[in-house]
């Protein structure tokens, strides 16, 4: 059983745009709150410990032990070892009893899902959020996709007011998509720039191109290359997780005058933790390859090892992934008041979002 995440600093909102990293207001909307974390009042836990995929496959290893008729399905693999494509085997194609304990799992999960859906609009910064962006790397799997849909169900039949809708492309995506809503004007003109999705797992760097000439709300926005490195597997020191990182934007880079893009000098990364405005991470960061947590810097430390661009240094600006991957749903969010994102992986990330009238 993983260690419990203490409650976290919650990321309160401003009137001001408070500069390139961690902002909570931009045109049109406002970050009300995100990496929220609040005791759970029928446990002794937090979100992140009921509704997470380390949480389903905790759930697994209760059904396993307790409703297994015959051989275990799964053989002797732990059930925090099993890939979601292991799951999903046995789920669709396992004999009934197999099929019928998977199910029993998903089901649990929906019900603990639903428990941490209602613990968060108890929560002032979510007051009134009527619908949830599903995001992370749950809804992948067929797994995923049935405790989500059986989620709605259960807050439908409770009459719960809220819409639950999973995001409505890649989440790998996600976390680099969002910077477009993030992008400063100025570099507007530009025809796209370079995203970073640094998760527990893996890195993810791509090229955004914003497409604004085909909708100005982003919508139209697209990667059009992008680059993977699941550090999870080798377990670098920092120094050589950040001389990786540089050397992939820095490919990317070059990979974009090959096609003629003249690329924004700005690099967004969505990072897990609270992103303070001066670039720092307080806390969050403990499943990032080193300690990046402050006094260590990562937008200062990888812009020394970035290649100019249009004969710039570039922008080095980060915010929460959560946050990131919940902008880059903004678009679909237009007729909602106030909306939020939860972000189901290895753990559980959030943040919720109020559209102004300007």
């Amino acid at each position: 059983m993983p260690a419990k995440t203490p409650p976290k600093k919650i990321a309160t909102r401003r009137t001001k745009t408070a500069g390139p990293h961690g902002v909570l207001r931009i045109p049109g909307l406002t970050i009300d709150s995100y990496n929220l974390a609040f005791s759970d009042p029928d446990g002794d836990g937090f979100p992140g410990d009921r509704a997470s995929q380390t949480a389903f496959r905790e759930v697994l290893d209760i059904v396993r032990k307790m409703h297994a008729t015959g051989k275990d399905p799964f053989g002797r693999t732990r059930s925090d070892e099993l890939s979601k494509k292991d799951i999903d085997l046995v789920l669709l194609g396992g004999d009934a009893d197999a099929s019928h304990m998977t199910h029993l799992a998903v089901e649990e999960f929906a019900r603990r899902l639903v428990h941490v859906v209602q613990g968060f609009r108890a929560q002032p910064s979510w007051d009134g959020v009527k619908r949830i962006v599903i995001g992370g790397g749950m809804p992948e799997s067929q797994v995923g996709q049935l405790a989500i849909r059986r989620a709605q169900r259960m807050l439908r039949n409770a009459r719960s007011g809220v819409d639950m809708i999973v995001l409505s492309h890649d989440p790998d995506e996600g976390g680099l998509l969002g910077w477009t809503q993030l992008l400063p004007a100025r570099l507007r003109r530009f025809d796209a720039f370079l995203a970073v999705d640094v998760g527990g797992t893996n890195i993810r760097c791509g090229i955004v191109q914003p497409r604004w000439s085909d909708d100005a709300s982003g919508a139209k926005a697209r990667v059009i290359e992008s680059m993977q490195w699941r550090h999870a597997d080798d377990e670098p020191e920092r120094g050589e997780a950040i001389a990786r990182l540089a050397a992939m934007l820095n490919g990317l880079s070059a990979f974009s005058r090959t096609l003629g893009l003249k690329l924004a000098p700005f690099v967004g990364i969505a990072c897990p933790g609270q992103i303070e405005p001066d670039g720092s991470i307080p806390q969050g960061a403990q499943n990032l390859p080193g300690d990046w947590e402050a006094p260590f810097h990562l937008p200062r430390e990888l812009g020394r090892r970035l290649d100019r661009i249009d004969g710039r240094v570039p922008i080095v600006a980060m915010h929460n992934d959560a946050v990131v991957q919940g902008l880059s749903e903004r678009p679909r969010m237009r007729n909602a008041k106030r909306w939020g994102v939860l972000t189901i992986g290895t753990g559980l990330g959030n943040a919720s979002f109020t559209n102004l009238r300007e």
